[in-house]
């Protein structure tokens, strides 16, 4: 076998591995609505459950609602400010307390890249609470290290526009010149929407059936 092929197998062995290694998505969506449109993601349950559970309530008490992206740097991170201080409007006391909490660091061997949701934290590896960065290109060098609990699953688009606005750096912050806003917020259930989808075909078919078996009837006993 000549160095060309042996190439081609490792590459496609590297490949599949990478494919394999993927971790399953939930089926909980979750829609963040901003000013400059929708970004939607997905949870890694399997991968960091605690974390999970953890955003996933935060979002069921609207507590992103009007937060905002903090940090916008191109081909690295936008990040998501912590809801406590982040919020525009006051929060009532069972978010506040969802809000303080502190998630054990879930650190997994899944590779940041593009669209990867990996929270935030300071120096104490325990130390996540809600704040929390939207990949927008590979960093090998957070692997990890923080704790990776989903991905973006619509809303690339939103990204991009969000990597062109205007910036200032603060430390070692690259941080947006204006407020992009998370006006709201909401989640469904991609099973449930997709049951509602076959539910809406079956009654069509239903009705088809009664109007055909209908007009036989009348055909054949007038």
């Amino acid at each position: 076998m000549n160095i060309f092929c042996w190439a081609c197998l490792v590459f496609v062995i590297i490949s599949v591995g990478a494919l394999a290694e993927e971790p399953q998505l939930s089926s909980a969506r979750v829609v963040f609505q901003t000013n400059y449109g929708d970004i939607e993601f997905g949870f890694y349950p399997s991968v960091a459950p605690k974390t999970v559970d953890h955003i996933f309530k935060l979002v069921r008490l609207g507590c992103y609602n009007t937060n905002h992206f903090f940090r916008v740097d191109k081909g690295f991170v936008a990040q998501v400010a912590d809801v406590a201080g982040g919020r525009s409007a006051p929060m009532n006391e069972e978010q506040r307390r969802e809000a303080e909490k502190t998630i054990v660091g879930e650190f997994s061997d899944v590779k940041h890249v593009r669209g990867i949701l990996s929270m935030g934290r300071y120096s104490d590896p325990d130390s996540a609470q809600s704040s929390f960065s939207m990949l927008l290109g590979d960093a090998p060098h957070l692997d990890g290290q923080y704790a990776i609990f989903g991905k973006v699953t619509k809303g690339d688009e939103t990204l991009r526009k969000l990597e062109e606005l205007p910036t200032r750096r603060e430390g070692i912050f690259v941080m947006p010149m204006e407020r992009i806003t998370i006006h709201s917020s909401y989640y469904y259930d991609t099973e449930m929407e997709s049951c509602e989808k076959e539910r809406g075909i079956l009654k069509r078919r239903l009705a088809a059936s009664a109007v055909e078996i209908e007009r036989q009837r009348m055909k054949c006993f007038p």
